[in-house]
C-alpha cells in the first residue's frame, strides 16, 4: 500500500522504516496539485544533486541531515523544516540515521 487511508490517523514515525545503508520512500498522498512522501535514510544516505520543477517543503521527523540549496549547506534536526525552491539545484544527506516528510507544491493553472 503507497498511500495512507484518508479521514483516519496515522502514525508517521511507523509509516516508513529505516533501513542500514538505504533509503526508503512511501508515497502518502498523490494527487494533480501535490506530493505526500516520507522518507528514511541510513545513516551516510542521500539524494544526490539534482532540480524538481516545483518547491518542495521538507520536514524532519527524526535525526539529522545536511540539506544543500544552491551550494549553501544547511545542518537540519527533527522538527526543523527547510522550504527547496523549484528549479534551484538541492540534495539531502544523512548526518544521522534521518526521516524526512517532503510535500512538492506544484502550482496549478
Amino acid at each position: 500500500m503507497s498511500g495512507i487511508n484518508p479521514a483516519e490517523v496515522h502514525p508517521l514515525a511507523e509509516l516508513v522504516t529505516l533501513t542500514p545503508d538505504s533509503v526508503v520512500s512511501r508515497i502518502l498522498h498523490k494527487n494533480g496539485a501535490s506530493n505526500i512522501t516520507l522518507f528514511a535514510f541510513g545513516q551516510g544516505q542521500g539524494l544526490s544533486t539534482h532540480t524538481a520543477p516545483f518547491d518542495a517543503f521538507v520536514l524532519v521527523t527524526e535525526g539529522e541531515a545536511v540539506v544543500t540549496i544552491a551550494e549553501q549547506k544547511h545542518s537540519v534536526a527533527t522538527g526543523q523544516c527547510v522550504l527547496m525552491p523549484a528549479n534551484i539545484p538541492h540534495s539531502v544527506h544523512a548526518a544521522k540515521d534521518f526521516k524526512m516528510l517532503l510535500v512538492m507544491l506544484k502550482e496549478q493553472n
